[in-house]
C-alpha cells in the first residue's frame, strides 16, 4: 500500500463511493471542497489504484476537520483504513480537529483521542417553494461577511472553503435575506445526488430562517436535507414545523478545544468539510 494527496479528480471518485455508501454528497461538491486545503486530501492506494480515503482539511493555523473516512469493501478488516488515518493525521499538526461520526464508529474515535462534544440530525422533506422579494443570490461583495457571520455560529473559520462553497454555480447557490437593507441571514442550497441540501444556513431569529429554506426550495426540484446541530434547537424545532422530518444522527468529536459558536439558527455545511 502507498499512502499519498488525492488529486481533485480522485476526489470526484471518493464522493462517488460516499454517495454509495449512502452519504448523498452534491453534484458540484469536488471542486469546492478541493479548494479548502488541496493537500489535505488522501487516498491509500495498491498499484497506485485508490482503495480508501480520508481528508483531514487545515481550515485555520488551529483548526481542521477530518471526514470522508472510506475504504472500499473488498480492502475492509485489512487496517488499510486505520494505518491511512494516522497518516492522514500528522497533516493536522497540532490543530483541534473535529469530525462527525456514526455511531457504529465512535468508539473507534475515542480510541484516537476525540471526545464528543454533542451530535447533528439530519431533517429531510419537502418545503413550499415560495420566492421572497427580499432574498437575492450572493455576491463577491458578501462573500467576507458571509464567512464572518458563520464563523461566529460555528466557532471556527474556514475561509478558503466557503469562499469557494459560496460561489454560485449551476448546481449551488448562496442565498442573503435581507430586512430594512440589512442583512439577517444566508443558506446555500446545492443539488446532490437526491434531493438538495442547505448549509450552512445562518440567521439572526426563525423567521429569517423560515424564509430563507422557502426560498431556497425554489432552486432543485424534490426536498430539502439539512443538518442541524445540537445548540440550534430552535432551527431543529423550526423544521419539525415545516414538515421535515429527523432521521440520520452523527456526533460531533473533537480532537482538542471544543470550539465555542453561538448558533441558535445555524446548520453546517457539510458533514464531510464542517
Amino acid at each position: 500500500m502507498t499512502f499519498r494527496n488525492a488529486s481533485q479528480a480522485e476526489l470526484a471518485e471518493v464522493l462517488d463511493w460516499a454517495a454509495r455508501e449512502g452519504w448523498n454528497p452534491g453534484l458540484d461538491d469536488a471542486a469546492a471542497f478541493y479548494a479548502a486545503d488541496p493537500q489535505g486530501f488522501f487516498v491509500a492506494t495498491k498499484d497506485d489504484v485508490p482503495v480508501a480515503s480520508i481528508s483531514v482539511v487545515n481550515h485555520s493555523d488551529s483548526f481542521a476537520f477530518l471526514g470522508l473516512y472510506i475504504v472500499r469493501p473488498e480492502f475492509r478488516g485489512q487496517g488499510i483504513g486505520h494505518a491511512l488515518w494516522q497518516h492522514a493525521l500528522r497533516h493536522a499538526g497540532a490543530r483541534t480537529v473535529g469530525l462527525d461520526g456514526v455511531p457504529e464508529q465512535q468508539a473507534n474515535y475515542r480510541a484516537s483521542g476525540f471526545l464528543r462534544a454533542g451530535e447533528t440530525t439530519r431533517f429531510a422533506g419537502p418545503v413550499e417553494p415560495l420566492a421572497g422579494n427580499d432574498i437575492r443570490l450572493a455576491d463577491g461583495s458578501d462573500v467576507g461577511r458571509l464567512i464572518d457571520a458563520e464563523a461566529a455560529a460555528s466557532g471556527h473559520r474556514k475561509d478558503a472553503y466557503l469562499s469557494a462553497w459560496t460561489k454560485n454555480t449551476d448546481l449551488r447557490k448562496t442565498l442573503v435575506h435581507s430586512r430594512n437593507g440589512r442583512p439577517v441571514g444566508f443558506a446555500t442550497v446545492r443539488k446532490c445526488r437526491q434531493d438538495a441540501k442547505i448549509g450552512p444556513l445562518v440567521a439572526e431569529d426563525l423567521e429569517a430562517a423560515r424564509r430563507l429554506l422557502h426560498h431556497a426550495a425554489t432552486f432543485f426540484d424534490g426536498g430539502i436535507v439539512i443538518d442541524v446541530p445540537a445548540g440550534s434547537e430552535d432551527l431543529a424545532a423550526l423544521c419539525v414545523d415545516l414538515g421535515l422530518s429527523p432521521g440520520f444522527r452523527t456526533a460531533r468529536m473533537y480532537r482538542g478545544d471544543v470550539p465555542k459558536g453561538q448558533g441558535a439558527c445555524f446548520a453546517v455545511s457539510s458533514l464531510e468539510l464542517g
